[in-house]
This record gives C-alpha cells, sequence and structure tokens, in this order.
C-alpha cells in the first residue's frame, strides 16, 4: 500500500478526518494537520537536502540546534556520526567517525561558545567536543559511585548542563542512575538508579533542567514507566509526572512548553506506533502529533496512543525560535529527520 493511501486510511479509522472516497487521493501527507489546540503541525518529510550516498545514516538518535541557529543530526553511522543542516534542509557540514554507539547529544554554550556532550553507549563514555568536533573532555564509566564494577555495566544515553556547568549523566540502558559531576568532570554524587518506589527509575532514558517555574529542577524520563519524574538539583525526589501509554524519550523545554519524542505506545509495542507529545507549564499534556487527543479524567491522564502511522520510532524533536520542529527517528529505515511546521 502507498504511504499516501495508508496515512489517509490511518486517519479515517482514528476519526481524525470525514473524507469521501474521492478524496483520499487527492490529499497528501503534506496536508494533513498533526496535533491539537493550539499546538498542531504539518509535515515535511522532505526537509532534510542530504545526499545517501555522500551523508549516510543509520540511527537517527538526537537533535539539537546551536547559536548561529544550524540544525545538528547525531547518528550512529561513523562514516558522519554529526550531520550539520541549514534550516532549510541543505547539509553544512559533517563530522565524527568515531562514535558507533552515539545516542545522547547535548549542546551547552559555555562562556559564549557552544560544546557538544555525546553518549556513546558503545564506548561506555561521556565525550564532551566543541561544536566542530574536537574532543574536550572523556568522562569514563563512574567506579567513584561503587555501584560499578566495570565499564560494561555503565551505558550513558543523555546528559543535562546546568547553568553552573555542572554535568547529569543518566545510565538509561545500565543501572538508571543519574550521576552528577562539576564542570570539570569531578564526582559529585549519584541518585535514582532501579529499585521499588518512587524515587526509582527504569529506562532512565533522558534528562532536562527544567527552569520553567524560576527555580532549575531535573526533568528525567523513566520511558519503561510512561513517566517523567522531577528532582532537585542535588538528587531529592520532589514528583513524577504520569505519561499513560507513552515511552517518552528525552524532555525537551523550550518557552513553556515540554516537547518529547514518544518512541512507542503501550497498546502496540515494537509496531512503529511512536507519536510526539507536547505538555505546557503546568506539565499537562496539550498535544500529540499523530497521537489521541490529550483527555483528563478527575485530574487523570487517559492512555494515549498512537492514531495515524505517520512516524516510526520517535526519538527526539529540537525547536527552533519561529516554533518548527525536527524530527529524528530510531530504528525507522535509516530516514533523516523530519520538519513539522507550525500550523496558526
Amino acid at each position: 500500500m502507498k504511504r499516501r493511501t495508508f496515512l489517509h486510511q490511518s486517519l479515517l479509522g482514528a476519526g481524525g478526518l470525514v473524507l469521501g472516497p474521492a478524496a483520499l487521493e487527492a490529499i497528501s501527507p503534506f496536508d494533513v494537520v498533526f496535533g491539537q489546540g493550539n499546538k498542531r503541525y504539518r509535515l515535511n518529510e522532505k526537509w532534510s537536502q542530504a545526499e545517501v550516498a555522500r551523508y549516510p545514516v543509520n540511527d537517527c538518535h538526537e537533535i539539537v540546534q546551536d547559536s548561529k541557529g544550524r540544525i545538528l543530526l547525531l547518528t550512529n553511522e561513523t562514516r558522519n556520526n554529526v550531520l550539520v543542516y541549514d534550516r532549510s534542509g541543505k547539509i553544512l557540514d559533517a563530522w565524527g567517525t568515531e562514535y558507533p554507539g552515539a545516542h545522547g547529544f547535548t549542546l551547552f554554550n559555555e562562556g559564549g561558545q557552544d560544546v557538544l556532550f555525546i553518549c556513546d553507549n558503545k564506548r561506555h563514555q561521556v565525550i564532551k567536543t566543541d561544536i566542530k568536533g574536537k574532543v574536550l573532555m572523556i568522562l569514563d564509566y563512574p567506579k567513584e559511585t561503587g555501584v560499578y564494577s566495570n565499564a560494561d555495566e555503565y551505558i550513558p544515553t543523555e546528559t543535562a548542563i546546568a547553568a553552573n556547568g555542572e554535568i547529569y549523566v543518566v545510565d538509561g540502558y545500565g543501572k538508571d542512575y543519574v550521576i552528577q559531576y562539576d564542570s570539570k568532570g569531578r564526582y559529585i554524587r549519584h541518585f535514582g538508579g532501579r529499585g521499588e518506589g518512587d524515587a526509582f527509575l527504569k529506562n532512565a532514558h533522558g534528562i532536562w533542567v527544567d527552569t520553567r517555574s524560576g527555580k532549575p529542577l531535573l526533568m528525567v524520563t523513566s520511558r519503561e514507566q510512561n513517566a517523567f519524574k522531577r528532582y532537585s538539583m542535588v538528587g531529592q525526589y520532589l514528583d513524577t509526572v504520569a505519561m499513560p501509554g507513552a515511552w517518552v524519550c528525552r524532555p525537551v523545554i523550550k518557552g513553556e512548553y515540554l516537547y518529547a519524542a514518544v518512541l512507542q505506545s503501550s497498546s502496540r509495542p515494537w509496531q512503529q506506533s511512536g507519536f510526539v507529545t507536547i505538555l505546557d507549564k503546568n506539565n499537562r499534556v496539550v498535544s500529540n502529533l499523530a497521537g489521541s487527543t490529550p483527555e483528563y479524567k478527575n485530574g487523570q491522564l487517559k492512555e494515549m496512543y498512537q492514531t495515524v502511522q505517520a512516524f516510526s520510532y520517535p526519538h527526539d524533536v529540537c525547536i527552533d525560535a519561529d516554533e518548527n520542529m525536527y524530527l529524528a527517528q530510531w530504528n525507522s529505515g535509516k530516514v533523516y529527520p523530519y520538519k513539522l511546521e507550525p500550523v496558526a
């Protein structure tokens, strides 16, 4: 079945559109509006102008924007781990051949200069680089914690950097700890980890410093629990933001909103059932792109799920100053990033 026909039939089945048979082939995926409320988007699957032979990708794990407005993609394709785009989708640069497990990708402005933190889950390391890829620091497995006997037990997936330069690493495919370092890479503490109770994590896949309330705190993904968990900057558990049905990836905060790729729906695991979710400043879901309309009953969010198979396994999003969204996908047929453009 052609993708266009499948997309339209999926929309019809989900109740997203009411169209007669003659209208199906007249509407392309570019005309479909995704999301609800004031957070709705049109899909541009052809945004990337990268040549496959010259700039191949494998898993497109994460995507960020630098201070010059360029869009940087991280892939575990070692012919070019990082692709640098302008906002029109044109390739400007490519670098990196030494990151076979490239997964986490965080940009931080350090004294007026952009730096990057790459989590490589095959190297079991976090690597800090400048914007062109020069290595500035390497964090090996945190033996100082006393909870790791060797590097293989440590599989970092993401970092977040506080305003003072302190580094927080989540060991999302290892033991699920959050490890805190100072700006020089010296160990401070660890918290979270696997276990029973609200303060523990299961698949601590992503992390972000949330400053929306005026006081910084850590928003940490607990993906297999379908939740974000909030901690103080010194690791005290605060509360849980339940995301029923959604295997959420890294929280990405832009302005008052939190955006997150949802790898898959719990109702259809490992069936390319992902979507994108958006939360307001009160951490209430306000829109799901290619997902169910968010619904609260007695203050509790009802289970969410994919309604349109527009995406396969969304893994990360980046939001630019014009609120355009760039979407990276894992295990999705080596597709380049999509762009989603806001609808007024």
